[in-house]
């Protein structure tokens, strides 16, 4: 999916009215948990606790995300860090290289062009850059400047950690493609060939990029082209949902995309009970809108709910294979 910013939402927020799951639970998948490994100096009760969700089956939209417990509005349900994440074009000198954060000026660590805004993302971004740095990007950037593309940026900062060991080849395979057309995957065609050149000039070895095939390319690009967050930051720290959202409106345009796991499995809703908002960088925090019971589907909107239905539904339709048949749409809201 593809959430717009929060300022799209804002006439939303202050309703906080509830909206009930269209979907019966089939079966379970997993528990969500928290992805950091524990601390043997922890104590159970000082360990955090995992967020008050569960990932299950539904009748009609696959996975989707169910409250464990009562969620109050406001509440933060979870955060998330990305699997993959790319500062845009536009933003690629105003913003960390790794975190996304804005720096106003290059007072961080800086390699080559970029900059990184601690020494934290400088050593976390190795996982990628040590390999990144060795290639001539110039073609693939002009590329996706001159296409107005911005996910194969993703897939070059996925290829580089595959590459470097830090991930697997097979890490987004988890997340539902989209439905490509044999047009898009032609259109495709000149990424791939541009990726995979950057790297042979580079003389980066043929046994590092054995997984870089066309088709590797093709199904990696048509996850993120649905699962793709783009971030907008709010840029602060707040007390409540309503300032955030304000703070919001005011946002600039976006300073990259991301890739989250968890994320990726929340359904849409053109009137959601939650939101994912990002502060000061890439780090995704779910927030409920309004009261969620017990059992209740978590569920995003993906696009801008400010858009009559049926131009929601022709968006929806085309960019995501799907009718949508919430309860707003269902009134002709």
């Amino acid at each position: 999916m593809f959430p717009v910013g929060l300022s799209c939402y804002s006439r939303w927020l202050s309703r906080f009215k509830t909206i009930y799951s269209q979907s019966t639970v089939v079966s379970f998948s997993s528990t969500a948990t928290t992805t950091a490994p524990p601390n043997e100096n922890e104590t159970p009760l000082s360990r955090p606790a995992p967020p008050p969700i569960r990932v299950a089956l539904t009748e009609s939209a696959g996975r989707g995300v169910f409250a464990t417990r009562r969620i109050g509005a406001g509440d933060t349900i979870h955060s998330a860090k990305p699997l993959v994440s790319h500062p845009s074009l536009a933003a690629i000198n105003t913003v960390c290289y790794f975190c996304l954060k804005k720096i106003k000026s290059f007072s961080g660590s800086q390699r080559q062009g970029v900059s990184l805004c601690c020494e934290k993302c400088k050593e976390s971004s190795k996982v990628f850059y040590d390999v990144e740095k060795r290639a001539d990007w110039l073609d693939f950037d002009d590329y996706c400047r001159t296409e107005g593309m911005k996910y194969p940026l993703l897939v070059k900062r996925l290829a580089c950690m595959v590459i470097s060991g830090a991930a697997q080849a097979n890490i987004v395979d988890i997340l539902q493609p989209a439905s490509l057309t044999q047009e898009m995957i032609l259109k495709m065609e000149e990424g791939f060939c541009l990726l995979q050149s950057a790297f042979s000039k580079a003389n980066i070895r043929k046994e590092h990029t054995s997984f870089l095939t066309k088709q590797w390319y093709t199904a990696v690009l048509a996850r993120i082209r649905i699962n793709a967050f783009r971030i907008d930051l709010a840029g602060g720290v707040y007390e409540d949902l309503l300032s955030l959202a304000a703070a919001s409106v005011e946002a600039e345009s976006a300073v990259g995309n991301a890739i989250y796991m968890l994320p990726s499995f929340y359904n849409h809703d053109c009137d959601p009970n939650t939101h994912i908002i990002w502060i000061e960088n890439a780090d995704a925090n779910l927030k409920a809108l309004h009261d969620i019971e017990e059992g209740e589907e978590l569920r995003i909107c993906y696009i801008d709910a400010s858009l009559s239905c049926d131009a929601r539904q022709s968006i929806l339709s085309q960019g995501f294979g799907f009718k949508c048949n919430c309860l707003r749409c269902l009134s002709g809201d």
